[in-house]
This record gives structure tokens, C-alpha cells and sequence, in this order.
């Protein structure tokens, strides 16, 4: 198997989910379904422009979103050249005990202007319908 054909699990809860401004970086990539995150993480509206996880040992939630499977090209080409710089790259616990990879908060951004700890608002879509 090549490089380009391997492949790797993505959990999106952002802009990035069906419908979201930047869903198009995964238009290859195979939808493997709506999921949640182990109740681990807290959850920042970042300018109410795109949201990021946090890990927590203490007082974190379940988070909603999407899982897809994507190749590494996929990966680099496509998702992670449009994903914001407050986020990076990381490996998180999904519901079920599994992991996949996730975009995740930077540390240095979580005490930012415009951060909002939106944990409470049931996830990104959620919270940007309450907004409306």
C-alpha cells in the first residue's frame, strides 16, 4: 500500500462538518459518520469564526461532530493548509475509547480575545443556531 493510499481516521466538530465553510478539504475523504468525543474535552468559540477542543482531567464533556477517514495527502494538501493557526494538529479520545486525529486548541490561545468556552451549548452547530 503507498503512502497516498493509506489512510487515517479525522473527527471534525467545526467548520470543517458537513455544510461548514471548509467542509470542501474533505470532499474525497469518506464520511464514516456523526460521533462524539470521550467527555474529556471543553470546547472555545474562537471569534464565533470556528471552535477548538481542549483536554481536561476535570469537568470536560462529550463533543459532537463527524468522523471521516482521510488519506495523509488528503490530510496535508487539503484540510490542514485551510484549518486555522489557533489550532493544531493532535490525537483525541473518541466516545467509544478509540482514538482519531482532531485539530485541538494551541495552548497559548485559550486565554485569547474572542475565546468563549461554549462546552454547555451542545456543540458548533448548536451553538452558531442559538446566535442566529
Amino acid at each position: 500500500m503507498s503512502e497516498q493510499s493509506k489512510t487515517v481516521r479525522m473527527f471534525v466538530n467545526g467548520q470543517a462538518m458537513s455544510g461548514g465553510s471548509i467542509n470542501f478539504a474533505l470532499k474525497d475523504a469518506k464520511f464514516l459518520g456523526a460521533t462524539s468525543t470521550a467527555a474529556r474535552y471543553r470546547f472555545y468559540s474562537v471569534r464565533d469564526e470556528f471552535p477548538g477542543l481542549w483536554p481536561v482531567e476535570q469537568g470536560g464533556q462529550s463533543i459532537p461532530g463527524e468522523l471521516y477517514e482521510v488519506t495523509y495527502a488528503q490530510l496535508r494538501d487539503s484540510l490542514l493548509p485551510n484549518e486555522p493557526t489557533e489550532l493544531e494538529l493532535g490525537v483525541i479520545e473518541m466516545e467509544d475509547g478509540s482514538g482519531s486525529l482532531s485539530m485541538k486548541m494551541r495552548a497559548e490561545e485559550i486565554e485569547a480575545e474572542g475565546v468563549v468556552d461554549i462546552t454547555n451549548e451542545g456543540g458548533w452547530l448548536k451553538y452558531l443556531a442559538r446566535k442566529a
